[in-house]
């Protein structure tokens, strides 16, 4: 694979984030497959902030460990980045603000461009960005005119004058350094177009999922870093005759969502962190009146505000057991953009085919990391509305026979009426009921219907759950859930290029739990590495509580805010496997 890592840094509200959209959109409609991670912090402006675009022929599920051209605005860019330089790499500052310093040892090149004036003599300071856009171009030897359609679409709203001056700033950018430096670093050859393909985060593609599964529906209140969905939502809802409400906090969020699914109507929340904390009683409401509800939580960095715009994957445990009592919930794991889409979709089928919660769960860094895929075909979205009585079957039973909680189903799911179905009356409450959602609380019918409840989801079975890649008879593993997919994957193979036979075992479905699925994977393994973001080992402890594999699983833990590396999973796999089978 033929790849590039560029990087954007400098301090926030300097138009790093644009700066990076461009360049990144640019390549993408270049042909390239790009894979983007935005570092910042939560503030409107001050404090470090970097954007990294990864570049390659073939699709990329991870931003990588590595840059080759560094755009600084700042010396805090270069302190910070610095490591993740390789030799031979470009630094470019900005020497109208400020003179750069380097180590000398790592044959980087440290050069100085006057950002900044090339700016203002193209109209204006603010356009420092592009001039850096074009002498990126020039190092990797990509035409200015390359940029134009992006530029074009950005700035066109602000006039021709506007689209014009920044072209100019991109092309003094490119001119400055075809004329003082001769260093290049030619782009990759471009992939062989196929089919046109997608430039899309993970919370575009789970707002995209919910309309392709019939949500018309959201219901939140805006959190970092779940708003990009509800953002998503509103431009595209209104078109297909959905409806989005800023409750006034997750509380209301939450049941108004479970409202709407009472009455019919597809309807969704998505929230983050303390948001989903929140929504706990309501959630034990949906499944005390069984009624669906689909829940997407984009974790960040907790516990209280944390560090509101940094990745981790501490809600796990919280997503699986969070609420009082004991409800009956599905929990789906999506490991990457093209699941944050079919399997929010899909949640909506199975919260009512199930008549329960579903939770959607990814985090920071699948949600707002922006990536080249090959498309996601609506054609293999399904809507399936589960049980719900017909008007013709009430009118046969006649009044008062309906029973919403029959308990004597065998597979527990009952079927679903709508208000406003002749014969329908019944009562959807919190309280423990009989069969017409009437409050008893004789011992019985409180056994009758958690046992009910229970039954629901005891053959669970769906697409979801546990994925294996690599060799079946691997003696060792890498396991994880979620969006450490991509990453654990290129550390399978890099492990195998270095002669270990590894798979990997990985979650997207964590509730029901896919114990037996998990034990056929486990079947041989010697030695498995659980990688996750949090600090407890969440994953791992599921895995133990299920399956009896307590003296083969190590940890690989990260909460420091940013995404796992690749070169922190093999430094792991270094200490955990065999010594001496690794060279």
């Amino acid at each position: 694979m033929q790849e590039i890592g560029w990087k954007v840094g400098g301090k926030q509200g300097e138009g790093i984030d644009s700066t990076g959209d461009i360049f990144a959109i640019a390549l993408h409609r270049m042909g390239y497959y790009t894979f983007t991670y935005r570092h910042f912090m939560s503030l409107i402006k001050g404090g470090h902030t970097n954007y990294k675009i990864r570049a390659a022929n073939q699709v990329l599920r991870h931003h990588g460990d590595f840059v080759s051209v560094l755009i600084a605005f700042d010396q805090t860019t270069i302190d910070v980045n610095w490591p993740e330089m390789v030799d031979g790499g470009v630094v470019l500052y900005d020497q109208s603000s400020f003179q750069a310093a380097a180590p000398s040892d790592r044959g980087v090149h440290l050069f100085g461009i006057p950002l900044t004036e090339l700016a203002k003599g193209a109209g204006g300071a603010i356009m420092k960005n592009m001039v850096a856009i074009g002498a990126t171009a020039a190092i990797l030897q990509l035409q200015p005119d390359a940029f134009l359609p992006v530029v074009q679409d950005k700035f066109a709203k602000k006039g021709q004058d506007v689209v014009d001056s920044n072209m100019r700033a991109l092309r003094a950018g490119y001119a400055y350094y075809a004329q003082h430096y001769d260093v290049s670093l030619p782009a990759p050859d471009l992939p062989k177009k196929t089919a046109d393909h997608l430039y899309i985060s993970g919370n575009q593609a789970t707002g995209f999922g919910a309309l392709a599964g019939g949500c018309r529906l959201l219901a939140a209140y805006p959190i970092t870093p779940a708003t990009e969905i509800m953002y998503w939502v509103i431009e595209h809802f209104p078109k297909h005759g959905g409806l989005v409400l800023q409750a006034e906090d997750e509380i209301a969020a939450i049941n108004m969502a479970i409202g709407a699914n009472f009455a019919g109507v597809r309807a969704m929340t998505s929230t983050s962190g303390p948001g989903f904390s929140l929504m706990m009683e309501a959630l034990g409401l949906a499944g005390m009146s069984e009624t669906p509800v689909v829940i997407v939580d984009v974790q960040r960095s907790g516990p209280s505000t944390g560090l509101p715009t940094k990745t981790e994957q501490s809600d796990l445990q919280e997503a699986v057991y969070g609420t009082h009592g004991e409800i009956e919930r599905i929990v789906l794991t999506p490991r990457t953009v093209e699941e944050c889409f079919y399997y929010t979709a899909e949640a909506f089928n199975l919260a009512e085919r199930y008549q329960c919660p579903v939770i959607v769960l990814t985090d920071l860094y699948l949600g707002m990391s922006a990536q080249s895929v090959d498309g996601l075909p609506t054609e293999r979205v399904t809507i399936e509305r589960g049980k719900l009585i017909s008007d013709d079957a009430l009118a046969q039973m006649g009044r008062f026979a309906y029973q919403r909680y029959d308990a004597s189903l065998a597979d527990g799911v009952s079927p679903r009426a709508l208000p406003g179905q002749k014969n329908a009356r019944y009562v959807a409450l919190g309280n423990e009921h009989n069969g017409v959602g009437l409050e008893v609380e004789d011992q019985q019918t409180r056994v009758d219907q958690v046992a009910k409840r229970a039954r629901k989801l005891a053959n669970f079975t769906h697409e979801s759950g546990v994925s294996v890649d690599g060799r079946a008879d691997a003696e060792f593993a890498l396991v994880g859930f979620g969006s450490t997919w991509g990453v654990l994957e290129e550390a399978r193979a890099s492990l195998e290029v270095h002669g270990l036979i590894v798979k990997h075992i990985h979650f997207s479905r964590v509730a029901p739990f896919p114990a037996s699925a998990l034990e056929a994977a486990l079947r041989g393994v010697q030695r498995a590495l659980v990688v996750e973001l949090n600090s407890t080992g969440q994953l791992a402890q599921l895995m133990q509580q299920h399956v009896n594999c307590h003296g083969v699983l190590a940890n690989c833990l990260k909460y420091n805010g940013d995404p796992m590396s690749l070169k922190e999973i093999l430094t792991r796999a270094h200490e955990v496997f065999p010594a001496g089978v690794l060279n």
